[in-house]
Protein backbone atom coordinates (compact mmCIF):
# COMPACT_ATOMS: atom_id res chain seq x y z
CA UNK A 1 0.00 0.00 0.00
CA UNK A 2 1.48 3.50 -0.91
CA UNK A 3 2.34 6.12 1.98
CA UNK A 4 -0.76 7.75 3.61
CA UNK A 5 -1.16 11.77 1.74
CA UNK A 6 0.19 14.39 4.24
CA UNK A 7 -2.32 16.89 2.73
CA UNK A 8 -5.90 17.40 1.53
CA UNK A 9 -6.75 16.23 -1.69
CA UNK A 10 -10.10 16.14 -4.44
CA UNK A 11 -12.31 14.36 -6.09
CA UNK A 12 -11.00 14.28 -9.47
CA UNK A 13 -14.05 14.58 -11.94
CA UNK A 14 -13.94 13.91 -15.73
CA UNK A 15 -14.52 17.89 -16.27
CA UNK A 16 -10.92 18.67 -14.74
CA UNK A 17 -8.92 15.65 -16.18
CA UNK A 18 -7.36 17.44 -19.09
CA UNK A 19 -6.89 20.68 -16.45
CA UNK A 20 -5.33 18.66 -13.51
CA UNK A 21 -3.15 16.71 -16.02
CA UNK A 22 -2.17 20.53 -17.47
CA UNK A 23 -1.24 22.13 -14.19
CA UNK A 24 -0.42 19.38 -11.82
CA UNK A 25 -1.17 21.58 -9.24
CA UNK A 26 0.31 20.26 -5.51
CA UNK A 27 -1.89 17.82 -4.00
CA UNK A 28 -1.60 15.56 -1.38
CA UNK A 29 -3.86 13.03 -2.98
CA UNK A 30 -6.80 12.24 -6.18
CA UNK A 31 -10.19 9.80 -5.27
CA UNK A 32 -11.98 8.82 -8.31
CA UNK A 33 -15.08 6.59 -8.78
CA UNK A 34 -13.89 3.10 -9.01
CA UNK A 35 -16.60 1.98 -11.42
CA UNK A 36 -15.41 4.64 -13.98
CA UNK A 37 -12.71 2.70 -14.44
CA UNK A 38 -13.59 -0.63 -14.97
CA UNK A 39 -12.58 -2.80 -17.71
CA UNK A 40 -9.44 -4.24 -19.42
CA UNK A 41 -7.89 -0.59 -21.02
CA UNK A 42 -9.18 2.67 -22.85
CA UNK A 43 -8.80 6.20 -22.60
CA UNK A 44 -10.65 6.36 -18.95
CA UNK A 45 -8.14 3.87 -18.18
CA UNK A 46 -5.12 5.15 -20.03
CA UNK A 47 -5.89 8.98 -18.25
CA UNK A 48 -6.31 7.76 -14.51
CA UNK A 49 -2.57 5.70 -14.91
CA UNK A 50 -1.01 9.04 -16.47
CA UNK A 51 -2.51 11.13 -13.01
CA UNK A 52 -1.52 7.84 -10.93
CA UNK A 53 2.21 8.51 -11.95
CA UNK A 54 1.79 11.87 -10.39
CA UNK A 55 -0.47 11.68 -7.90
CA UNK A 56 -1.33 9.22 -4.61
CA UNK A 57 -4.79 7.50 -5.70
CA UNK A 58 -7.71 6.49 -3.69
CA UNK A 59 -10.31 4.28 -5.45
CA UNK A 60 -13.78 5.40 -3.95
CA UNK A 61 -16.96 3.13 -4.52
CA UNK A 62 -20.71 3.29 -5.12
CA UNK A 63 -21.75 -0.12 -6.26
CA UNK A 64 -20.55 -3.35 -4.14
CA UNK A 65 -23.41 -2.52 -1.83
CA UNK A 66 -21.38 -3.83 1.06
CA UNK A 67 -24.57 -4.23 3.77
CA UNK A 68 -26.75 -6.01 1.40
CA UNK A 69 -27.83 -9.23 2.26
CA UNK A 70 -27.90 -11.44 -0.64
CA UNK A 71 -24.03 -10.68 -1.23
CA UNK A 72 -22.50 -8.81 -3.65
CA UNK A 73 -21.89 -9.10 -7.36
CA UNK A 74 -18.92 -11.37 -8.23
CA UNK A 75 -18.28 -9.34 -11.85
CA UNK A 76 -18.21 -5.66 -10.00
CA UNK A 77 -15.79 -6.96 -7.02
CA UNK A 78 -13.29 -8.96 -9.90
CA UNK A 79 -13.64 -4.87 -11.64
CA UNK A 80 -12.57 -3.61 -8.61
CA UNK A 81 -10.18 -6.41 -8.17
CA UNK A 82 -8.11 -6.02 -10.99
CA UNK A 83 -8.85 -1.82 -10.95
CA UNK A 84 -7.29 -2.27 -7.68
CA UNK A 85 -3.63 -4.37 -9.30
CA UNK A 86 -3.19 -1.83 -11.98
CA UNK A 87 -3.04 1.50 -10.47
CA UNK A 88 -2.13 0.36 -6.67
CA UNK A 89 -4.28 3.01 -4.81
CA UNK A 90 -3.34 4.07 -1.41
CA UNK A 91 -7.10 3.57 -0.15
CA UNK A 92 -9.60 1.38 -1.33
CA UNK A 93 -13.62 2.70 -0.18
CA UNK A 94 -17.20 2.43 -0.42
CA UNK A 95 -20.15 2.88 1.79
CA UNK A 96 -22.26 1.42 4.35
CA UNK A 97 -25.07 0.81 2.53
CA UNK A 98 -26.83 -1.47 0.79
CA UNK A 99 -27.83 -1.94 -3.17
CA UNK A 100 -28.64 -5.10 -3.99
CA UNK A 101 -31.66 -7.44 -3.47
CA UNK A 102 -34.32 -9.78 -5.20
CA UNK A 103 -37.65 -8.84 -7.07
CA UNK A 104 -40.87 -10.70 -6.20
CA UNK A 105 -39.79 -13.51 -8.96
CA UNK A 106 -36.28 -14.15 -7.51
CA UNK A 107 -34.20 -12.20 -9.44
CA UNK A 108 -31.15 -10.22 -8.05
CA UNK A 109 -31.66 -5.99 -8.75
CA UNK A 110 -28.99 -3.35 -8.21
CA UNK A 111 -30.53 -0.10 -6.79
CA UNK A 112 -29.75 2.95 -8.60
CA UNK A 113 -28.97 4.69 -4.83
CA UNK A 114 -27.17 4.26 -1.75
CA UNK A 115 -29.19 2.73 0.39
CA UNK A 116 -29.51 2.91 4.48
CA UNK A 117 -28.94 -0.51 6.39
CA UNK A 118 -30.36 -1.10 10.42
CA UNK A 119 -27.77 -0.38 12.95
CA UNK A 120 -28.60 -3.91 14.42
CA UNK A 121 -26.98 -6.99 14.90
CA UNK A 122 -28.22 -9.20 11.82
CA UNK A 123 -27.58 -6.22 9.59
CA UNK A 124 -23.85 -6.14 11.47
CA UNK A 125 -23.21 -9.80 10.24
CA UNK A 126 -24.19 -9.28 6.86
CA UNK A 127 -21.69 -5.98 6.67
CA UNK A 128 -19.11 -7.61 8.45
CA UNK A 129 -19.11 -10.58 6.22
CA UNK A 130 -19.29 -8.65 2.99
CA UNK A 131 -16.34 -6.16 3.76
CA UNK A 132 -14.18 -9.37 5.04
CA UNK A 133 -14.83 -11.22 1.22
CA UNK A 134 -13.74 -7.79 -0.13
CA UNK A 135 -10.52 -7.44 2.34
CA UNK A 136 -9.62 -11.25 1.33
CA UNK A 137 -9.94 -10.44 -2.36
CA UNK A 138 -7.89 -7.56 -2.65
CA UNK A 139 -5.37 -8.80 0.03
CA UNK A 140 -5.95 -5.09 1.87
CA UNK A 141 -7.98 -3.69 4.65
CA UNK A 142 -10.51 -1.32 3.03
CA UNK A 143 -12.63 1.84 4.50
CA UNK A 144 -16.27 1.87 4.68
CA UNK A 145 -17.88 5.44 4.59
CA UNK A 146 -20.94 6.31 7.12
CA UNK A 147 -23.94 7.07 4.60
CA UNK A 148 -26.27 10.22 4.08
CA UNK A 149 -29.64 8.96 4.55
CA UNK A 150 -33.35 10.29 4.44
CA UNK A 151 -34.68 7.50 6.36
CA UNK A 152 -34.08 5.33 9.05
CA UNK A 153 -35.45 1.61 9.84
CA UNK A 154 -37.00 1.29 12.97
CA UNK A 155 -35.68 -1.04 15.87
CA UNK A 156 -32.13 -0.40 15.81
CA UNK A 157 -30.30 -1.62 18.41
CA UNK A 158 -26.44 0.00 17.72
CA UNK A 159 -26.02 3.63 17.61
CA UNK A 160 -24.41 4.35 14.02
CA UNK A 161 -20.75 5.14 15.34
CA UNK A 162 -20.87 2.23 17.69
CA UNK A 163 -22.48 -0.16 14.50
CA UNK A 164 -19.05 1.19 12.28
CA UNK A 165 -16.61 0.85 15.30
CA UNK A 166 -17.75 -3.07 16.17
CA UNK A 167 -17.48 -3.45 11.89
CA UNK A 168 -13.72 -1.93 12.42
CA UNK A 169 -12.98 -4.15 15.40
CA UNK A 170 -14.31 -7.28 13.69
CA UNK A 171 -13.28 -6.89 10.59
CA UNK A 172 -9.93 -5.21 10.51
CA UNK A 173 -11.10 -2.58 8.08
CA UNK A 174 -10.93 1.50 8.41
CA UNK A 175 -13.55 3.75 8.11
CA UNK A 176 -13.83 6.64 6.00
CA UNK A 177 -15.55 9.51 7.71
CA UNK A 178 -18.14 12.16 5.43
CA UNK A 179 -18.04 14.80 7.95
CA UNK A 180 -20.93 16.65 5.36
CA UNK A 181 -22.99 13.45 6.05
CA UNK A 182 -23.00 13.69 9.84
CA UNK A 183 -23.98 17.08 9.33
CA UNK A 184 -26.88 16.67 7.02
CA UNK A 185 -28.17 13.90 8.76
CA UNK A 186 -28.35 15.50 12.23
CA UNK A 187 -30.02 18.97 10.64
CA UNK A 188 -32.52 16.16 8.77
CA UNK A 189 -32.93 14.48 12.09
CA UNK A 190 -36.69 15.75 13.54
CA UNK A 191 -35.52 15.17 17.18
CA UNK A 192 -32.30 17.64 16.63
CA UNK A 193 -32.91 21.06 15.82
CA UNK A 194 -30.13 23.23 14.75
CA UNK A 195 -28.94 24.60 17.76
CA UNK A 196 -27.87 21.47 18.56
CA UNK A 197 -26.61 19.80 15.85
CA UNK A 198 -22.90 20.53 16.45
CA UNK A 199 -22.81 19.02 19.19
CA UNK A 200 -25.13 16.08 18.02
CA UNK A 201 -22.16 15.87 15.48
CA UNK A 202 -19.29 16.24 17.81
CA UNK A 203 -20.71 13.21 19.90
CA UNK A 204 -21.06 11.69 16.78
CA UNK A 205 -17.50 11.74 16.53
CA UNK A 206 -16.21 11.11 19.71
CA UNK A 207 -17.76 7.69 19.48
CA UNK A 208 -15.51 6.44 16.90
CA UNK A 209 -11.93 5.17 17.34
CA UNK A 210 -9.53 7.30 16.01
CA UNK A 211 -7.09 4.33 15.17
CA UNK A 212 -9.84 3.27 12.18
CA UNK A 213 -10.34 6.42 10.81
CA UNK A 214 -8.48 6.58 7.52
CA UNK A 215 -10.05 9.44 5.15
CA UNK A 216 -12.14 12.16 5.89
CA UNK A 217 -14.66 13.80 3.42
CA UNK A 218 -15.65 17.21 2.70
CA UNK A 219 -18.32 18.59 0.62
CA UNK A 220 -21.09 21.10 0.21
CA UNK A 221 -24.98 20.23 0.71
CA UNK A 222 -27.68 22.26 0.04
CA UNK A 223 -30.27 23.43 2.49
CA UNK A 224 -34.17 23.02 0.63
CA UNK A 225 -35.88 24.01 3.70
CA UNK A 226 -37.69 20.77 4.56
CA UNK A 227 -34.69 18.62 3.48
CA UNK A 228 -31.20 19.24 3.44
CA UNK A 229 -29.55 17.49 0.57
CA UNK A 230 -26.34 16.31 0.52
CA UNK A 231 -25.41 16.97 -3.33
CA UNK A 232 -22.22 17.82 -3.26
CA UNK A 233 -22.79 20.79 -5.34
CA UNK A 234 -21.51 23.92 -3.64
CA UNK A 235 -18.25 25.02 -1.53
CA UNK A 236 -18.38 23.24 2.19
CA UNK A 237 -20.53 25.18 4.20
CA UNK A 238 -19.51 26.97 7.44
CA UNK A 239 -21.11 24.41 9.56
CA UNK A 240 -19.27 21.32 8.26
CA UNK A 241 -15.69 23.78 8.36
CA UNK A 242 -16.71 24.50 11.94
CA UNK A 243 -17.45 20.33 12.51
CA UNK A 244 -14.17 19.62 10.49
CA UNK A 245 -12.13 21.47 13.27
CA UNK A 246 -13.46 18.89 15.94
CA UNK A 247 -12.69 16.16 13.80
CA UNK A 248 -9.15 16.63 13.46
CA UNK A 249 -8.76 17.48 17.46
CA UNK A 250 -10.61 13.80 17.69
CA UNK A 251 -8.45 11.69 15.10
CA UNK A 252 -5.50 14.43 14.26
CA UNK A 253 -4.31 14.88 10.86
CA UNK A 254 -6.36 12.55 8.54
CA UNK A 255 -6.01 13.03 4.83
CA UNK A 256 -9.27 14.70 3.75
CA UNK A 257 -10.56 14.93 0.74
CA UNK A 258 -13.21 17.90 -0.95
CA UNK A 259 -16.12 16.32 -2.95
CA UNK A 260 -17.82 18.29 -6.02
CA UNK A 261 -20.02 16.22 -8.19
CA UNK A 262 -22.51 18.25 -9.27
CA UNK A 263 -22.68 22.14 -10.97
CA UNK A 264 -18.36 21.72 -10.77
CA UNK A 265 -16.85 24.57 -10.86
CA UNK A 266 -13.39 25.19 -12.37
CA UNK A 267 -10.07 23.69 -10.90
CA UNK A 268 -9.14 26.24 -8.98
CA UNK A 269 -12.41 26.62 -6.75
CA UNK A 270 -11.48 22.94 -5.51
CA UNK A 271 -7.95 23.43 -4.97
CA UNK A 272 -8.92 26.63 -2.99
CA UNK A 273 -11.06 24.53 -0.69
CA UNK A 274 -8.28 21.84 -0.37
CA UNK A 275 -5.99 24.75 0.46
CA UNK A 276 -8.29 25.72 3.09
CA UNK A 277 -8.31 22.45 4.72
CA UNK A 278 -5.05 22.29 5.04
CA UNK A 279 -4.65 25.48 6.60
CA UNK A 280 -6.80 24.27 9.45
CA UNK A 281 -5.04 20.84 9.77
CA UNK A 282 -2.09 23.49 10.43
CA UNK A 283 -4.06 26.18 13.18
CA UNK A 284 -5.98 23.04 14.73
CA UNK A 285 -2.80 20.47 15.25
CA UNK A 286 -0.40 23.13 15.67
CA UNK A 287 2.42 22.10 18.61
Amino acid sequence: MNTVPASAGIGWRHPHYVALMDARPPLGFIEVHSENFFGAGGAALAVLQEARAHYPLSLHGVGLGLGSAIGMDDWHLNQLAQLVERTEPWLVSDHACFARGHLADGQPIHAADLLPIPFNREALDVLCANVQRVQDRLQRPIAVENLSAYLRWNGDELTEPEFLAALAQRTGCKLLIDVNNIYVNALNDSKTIAADAHQHCCNWLNAIPASAVAELHLAGHTDCGDIVIDDHSRRVGDGVWQLYRHTLQCFGPVPTLIEWDTDIPPLHVLLDEAAHADRLVAEVLAP
